[in-house]
């Protein structure tokens, strides 16, 4: 009977504390966090058949296309390009010295190189528009138009074609750290690849000087433009200048230039006059000072103008020889003697006539001075007036300046504009070229593509390109559990354990503790006695997301690990609808659970097991509606009643998506073990589920991922578990 059957619980400690975190543990220390290309090892070995199948199709697809690639041939010819032109001549062209040093050179070089307009002059050349061989080198047909202006609209759209051909075709490679350029070409003919690349080089050639020839023609036309137009104003400013100067009275006497070509005015006429004038009336004023000073200073008789007068001077000796004879006779005779009176009156006839003639002299150097006062002031009034002009004609040089600028500036301008000219004409006579020819191309002995082991690689390479954006895809679309990181990071719970997939029956499995699924339990086990404050949860719940999941076969090694450690389990089989765990442990489904929540005495609905400390309670008949039964308190006064009878009740409660059984069973016992099969169950799924069960109150202590396939995960899941592992540390429990 129940009674000498069913142990009593010797200790059912403390109400269950639901404040525990298991997120705070050991379990999900940094350890757990897979390494990033560990990661994508697993995604690797999940989708491997998908990889090698892209990867496959990817290389049969490149070796069918190589086969049924054409041959083709690449022909090369090699130039240089120097940076500085070849001078023949001293004169500078158009283009500067420091141009061909520029960063830029070489790379314009190169787009010229691959420029319509050449691709053009190659097409005349070689006459390659409409041309049947040229088209067949290239896999083309020849174009059909028709229409009034066929003929003309053929021409152009062959031309147009040809262009298109050329430029897509041929392939330019500088080579690095050098002058040299490689360029190819590449057909089905190796003769014509060899004639186009040799043509192209010897275009680019032509080219270039052909550009060289016509800046130098529009220089030489501009210059010749500029050249007029400088004239002109030269003129004019020359004819503005001449009015100017003529209408200001202003004579340029002498003129000079410097260094730069600016004019300057050295001497005009009125600076000439004034200085000849300036000259005149110092002169002037030396004479009138000298005249003055002989007028006013000392007696007339010993003035310089007496002393040289001439008449005076013979006057006087005249005067003295007859006071000599005078002297004479007054020795001999008496003053009253006749002789004696002659000559008396010839000494004062004398006298007379030296002092008319000295009077003479004395009015003769008053009239010098009044000569000389005057001669000075008409010299200075003279000088005054120049003075004037001459400010006048300063003050009207300025304006003279800008005239004198103005033609200055133009004239240089003309001159160098005209050296210039002469300068381009002689440099454009004279043909320049920087490029030169190093190897002609040569008709190509082999094909140049297609490659088959080039191609392989490529179409492994775009394989496995391919191949990694449909994993990343379906990594995307895949919501599974795949890793333990996924169970923290995007359910946010903590991970109770991993629990192997197995091809033997899962029964079998957990009766043996030396499996890996039977320790895997155990191990599940281990991390529940953390949950709470008092140990391993007295009661709890085991639910999933949907059917299949292992939810029955975990409630089922669970009781049966935990019985194995010396405690009484009652394993309840919650699921009212679909029934399991009778047939699990082989014992009979007549009554059960539903008959004691419908109200009858526990009497013998609990059956014990062949298995160690096991008792189970079945479903008993399938009410037509369970969630009435577990909408009243009988579930959980139930719980309470087992409680006092077994160590441990478990609880293996139908899925919880459309269903109301859980969350109902979990709120009468201490929480919920949450079931989850790795890569099946969608995470927004068992988010949802979670959130119904939180959303009643229900405690849920973690999750179990089922049916992991270690062979797809060398690290993550399977780095706990393994029957190696496994099998030693059960044995050290069973021993224990």
């Amino acid at each position: 009977m129940m009674n000498s059957q069913i142990p009593i619980a010797s200790d059912r400690g403390n109400d269950p504390s639901r404040s525990a975190d298991l997120m705070q543990g050991a379990e999900y220390d940094e350890a757990w966090l897979s390494p990033l290309l560990m990661q994508y090892w697993q995604a690797v070995l999940r989708w491997r058949w998908i990889i090698a199948a892209i990867i496959a199709a990817a290389l049969v697809a490149g070796m069918v296309i190589t086969l049924m690639t054409p041959a083709r041939y690449t022909a090369k010819t090699q130039i240089e390009i120097s940076r500085e032109q070849k001078k023949i001549t001293n004169v500078r062209g158009i283009e500067s010295d420091t141009e061909a040093r520029d960063i830029e050179f070489y790379a314009t070089q190169y787009a010229l190189l691959k420029a319509e307009s050449l691709a053009e002059r190659v097409v005349r050349k070689l006459r390659l528009a409409g041309d049947p061989a040229f088209l067949a080198a290239h896999g083309l047909e020849p174009l059909q138009v028709s229409g009034p202006n066929s003929a003309r609209q053929r021409s152009d759209a062959e031309q147009r074609r040809a262009i298109s051909i050329l430029l897509s075709n041929i392939e330019v490679s500088p080579i690095r750290a050098s002058r040299l350029v490689d360029v190819s070409y590449t057909s089905r003919s190796p003769q014509l690849s060899a004639r186009i690349a040799n043509a192209w080089a010897q275009e680019f050639i032509g080219s270039s000087m052909d550009r060289q020839f016509a800046s130098t023609a529009d220089a030489r036309k501009f210059l010749e433009e500029r050249l007029g137009q400088l004239r002109q104003k030269v003129e004019q400013s020359e004819r503005d200048l001449v009015t100017y100067t003529s209408g200001k009275g202003i004579v340029t006497l002498d003129a000079m230039r410097d260094a730069d070509g600016r004019t300057y005015t050295q001497r005009t006429l009125a600076s000439a006059d004034l200085e000849a004038l300036n000259q005149a009336y110092i002169e002037a004023r030396t004479e009138r000072i000298a005249a003055e000073s002989r007028a006013t200073v000392g007696s007339v008789d010993n003035s310089p103008e007496v002393l040289t007068n001439p008449t005076i001077t013979a006057l006087r000796t005249q005067r003295a020889e007859a006071a000599a004879r005078y002297a004479k006779i007054l020795v001999q005779f008496d003053a009253r003697y006749a002789a004696a009176r002659a000559i008396k009156q010839e000494m004062d006839a004398l006298d007379a006539a030296i002092q008319r003639e000295t009077a003479r002299a004395a009015g003769s150097r008053g009239q010098s001075y009044a000569e000389a006062l005057k001669r000075e002031r008409d010299l200075e009034a003279k000088v005054n007036a120049l003075k004037a002009e001459l400010t006048r004609q300063r003050e009207a040089s300025i304006q003279q300046n800008i005239y004198q600028r103005e033609v200055d500036t133009n004239r240089q301008l003309y001159d160098a504009l005209l050296q210039r000219y002469k300068e381009i004409g002689v440099a454009g006579s004279v043909g320049v070229n920087n490029i030169a020819i190093v190897d002609s191309a040569k008709v190509p002995s082999g094909p140049s593509s297609p490659k088959m082991l080039l191609n392989l690689a490529v179409a492994a390479l775009a394989g496995l390109i391919l191949a990694a954006a449909v994993v990343f895809a379906l990594e995307q679309i895949d919501e599974g559990i795949r890793n333990p990181e996924d169970v923290r990071n995007f359910l946010k719970i903590p991970l109770l354990g991993n629990v192997p997939m197995t091809e033997e029956s899962p029964l079998s499995e957990i009766q043996d503790p030396k499996t890996g699924m039977s320790e895997a339990y155990f191990s599940v086990r281990s991390t529940l006695a953390f949950a709470t404050n008092h140990g391993l949860p007295k009661s709890f719940v085991l639910t999933s997301t949907q059917p299949g999941e292992g939810k029955s076969t975990s409630a089922l090694a669970l009781a049966e690990v935990i019985g194995r450690t010396g405690k009484s389990v009652l394993l309840i089989d919650g699921d009212l609808r679909s029934p399991s765990v009778h047939r699990y442990v082989g014992i009979e489904n007549k009554s059960g659970l539903s008959n004691l929540l419908a109200g009858e005495d526990l009497a013998d609905q609990i059956q014990q097991t062949d298995h160690r400390g096991l008792w189970v309670l079945p479903t008993g008949p399938i009410p037509p509606s369970p969630a009435e039964l577990l909408s009243s308190d009988k579930f959980g006064q139930l719980i309470t009643t087992f409680l006092d009878r077994f160590d441990h009740v478990i609880v293996d409660a139908p899925p919880i998506l459309g269903l109301a059984d859980s969350p109902l069973m979990g709120r009468a016992t201490e929480g919920v073990v949450y079931i989850a099969q790795a890569e099946r169950t969608s995470r927004r799924a068992i988010r949802a589920s979670l959130q119904r069960l939180r959303a009643v109150g229900v405690h849920v202590f973690g999750l179990v991922v089922t049916k992991v396939d270690f062979s797809k995960h060398s690290y993550g899941y399977g780095y706990g578990y393994g029957y190696g592992y496994g099998y030693g540390y059960g044995i050290t429990k069973e021993q224990s």
